[in-house]
């Protein structure tokens, strides 16, 4: 098994990060730098000097997993199934100018139907995360007439 199958193996659960961290901090208290004990745990220096300031602060329950809040979601889960519906039907019938949904069409949609503004790449990601994917038109090629083609071939007799 690899370094790098360990490591996200020790990242995978919150038990073996915690014990991750806790050996950090047992290398440092042992005299290690931060810079030696995570290039021992294949870490960032910066990260280690984390852990130590946590560690210091809070003891054990600062090594703890802490609550990752994030930025808050600017859709409800109510908006989501709304435009995972309407995803479903051609722009024209959500009263936009459009043929298809794109980035860019949806985008409008949610600033118009929600008052939510999110870039097209985000509208983009929120198909995916709604289980669609992105078709782009096809160009439609015309029918050609043989009797038309014929009259514009060039011809060999000169």
């Amino acid at each position: 098994m690899g370094v790098l199958a360990l490591q996200d193996e020790i990242r995978r659960s919150e038990e073996a990060r915690y014990d991750h961290r806790l050996h950090g901090v047992l290398l440092v208290a042992q005299g290690m730098s931060c810079r030696q004990a995570a290039t021992v745990l294949g870490d960032a220096p910066r990260t280690v000097e984390y852990w130590i300031r946590s560690f210091q602060t809070d003891g054990l329950a600062g090594l703890q997993e802490g609550v990752r809040s994030g930025r808050p979601r600017r859709l409800t889960d109510e908006h989501l199934k709304v435009v995972g519906q309407v995803l479903r039907r051609p722009p024209e019938e959500a009263g936009l100018r459009a043929n298809l949904w794109d980035g860019r069409v949806l985008a409008t949609y949610l600033d118009q139907e929600f008052g939510v503004a999110l870039g097209v790449r985000q509208c983009q990601r929120l198909f995916r995360t709604l289980g669609f994917r992105l078709r782009k038109p096809r160009p439609a090629v015309a029918h050609a007439d043989p009797e038309r083609q014929k009259a514009h071939k060039k011809s060999s007799k000169r």
